[in-house]
């Protein structure tokens, strides 16, 4: 079974960017599931129901969010029907839409979880004892994917460490920098703390860059918008047989 993982996908510089690469990149690696996180793919905060429909038919089949999941508003009028969309599952109940889907491929069952860190963060269910109960649920899947969006390494890791040998792979996301410990953990799990972003090259984690200085300087309130301009793919490939598992960084043209 082999997974195409995409990180955070920026508005639409980033949209634009894994269009024209996405090809390239499938006829180079083969894989039979994609994932992005998609919780900043609508104007750099969020997602509408028209975006999420661009991901789909870019061959996207699993669309997964964050800490921005309920920033754009549209999110509210489709997120219950929409099976290919996960936000995180250890937000408190009774929220919208659903934290984890399960889908098959190839007479296979694949998990796919969504969990929100608790560091540095908004208040969350603590996500090791969300992970015990959800695995409980998805005991009948062969393969289970952990987008874990978090900021913290420490957590990240030892999260990893805790499901380590009971899911397939635990791939960070949030911080938009793509770190460089992708592996296998002693248990067979896969692991990265951070996949990165699909985001504008020249901004601050995919946004205007003076604005974010601004912020910085005067320490006032600013308005962040989405950048423009040539951006960068950060994605996983995965085999999660074979145990494998390669970062990609791949500009767009």
């Amino acid at each position: 079974m082999q997974v195409l993982f995409i990180g955070d996908v920026v508005g639409r510089s980033g949209r634009n960017a894994l269009a024209g690469v996405l090809p390239g990149l499938k006829s180079q690696y083969s894989w039979d599931l994609c994932i992005a996180n998609a919780e900043n793919a609508a104007g750099g905060k969020g997602i509408t129901e028209k975006v999420a429909r661009e991901l789909l038919d870019l061959g996207i089949d699993v669309l997964t969010m964050g800490n921005h999941t309920w920033d754009n508003k549209d999110i509210f009028n489709f997120i219950d029907s929409a099976d290919y969309l996960v936000r995180p599952a250890n937000y408190p109940a009774p929220v919208p839409g659903q934290g984890w889907t399960v889908v098959r491929r190839a007479d296979k069952s694949v998990g796919i979880i969504n969990l929100s860190g608790q560091v540095f963060m908004g208040p969350m269910e603590c996500p090791f004892a969300a992970v015990d109960r959800i695995l409980d649920e998805l005991n009948h899947c062969q393969y289970i994917i952990i987008d874990f969006h978090a900021e913290a390494t420490a957590e990240k890791l030892a999260f990893a460490h805790y499901v380590d040998g009971r899911v397939s792979a635990v791939v960070g996301t949030h911080t938009h920098i793509q770190t460089a410990d992708a592996g296998v953990l002693p248990q067979g799990t896969l692991y990265i703390t951070d996949v990165g972003a699909t985001a504008p090259i020249n901004s601050v984690l995919g946004m205007e860059i003076e604005p974010v200085i601004k912020r910085f300087t005067t320490k006032l309130p600013q308005r962040f918008s989405a950048a423009s301009g040539p951006a960068a793919v950060c994605a996983l490939w995965m085999d999660l047989e074979a145990r494998l598992v390669k970062p990609l960084t791949v500009t767009s043209p």
